[in-house]
């Protein structure tokens, strides 16, 4: 029975306050790289394939304690490093999180470890292998969405 309520199905883009998007964008491309997918007056949209984190210029400062968001990357060996480098200040934590000049806090996990995954025409558009871990693998197959081959829901959707 289908509900009357609209379906979560992802978030097409985050929005971070910042007091200067040049700064920001210099802050960022030392820590990550990233394409631009657009900019306007007080803003940018750093692209992430099919989703986007978009930079808003705003004079009104702020700073994150339990809010956050996480960002996906490829390999996040470095990032401690480089962010440390760009002057990010590190939250202790059992997370690999920290605080952007703007207050903005930001958790980066590794896209193999994780339960969210890219479609295959994405991670060929963004030149990505997009290889997930066996522990990832099992939570996604548990879940109905394994990235190879048929999931357990596919396989009950077929058998009817």
């Amino acid at each position: 029975m289908p509900s009357a309520l609209p379906r979560l199905v992802g978030i097409n883009h985050v929005a971070l306050e910042v007091g200067d998007i040049e700064e920001a964008l210099a802050f960022y491309g030392k820590i990550f790289r990233f394409t631009l997918r657009g900019r306007g007056k007080g803003q940018a949209f750093i692209d992430m394939g099919d989703q986007f984190l978009a930079l808003m210029e705003t004079e009104t400062p702020h700073q994150d304690r339990q809010r956050h968001f996480g960002l996906v990357v490829d390999d996040r060996a470095q990032v401690v490093k480089l962010a440390k480098a760009a002057g990010a200040k590190m939250v202790d934590g059992p997370f690999l999180d920290f605080l952007d000049p703007w207050g903005n806090r930001i958790e980066v996990v590794g896209y193999a470890d994780i339960q969210f995954s890219k479609a295959p025409h994405v991670l060929r558009g963004m030149a990505f292998d997009g290889a997930k871990s066996a522990k990832a693998k099992k939570e996604l197959a548990d879940k109905g969405m394994a990235p190879e081959g048929r999931s357990h829901a596919a396989r009950d959707i077929a058998q009817g």
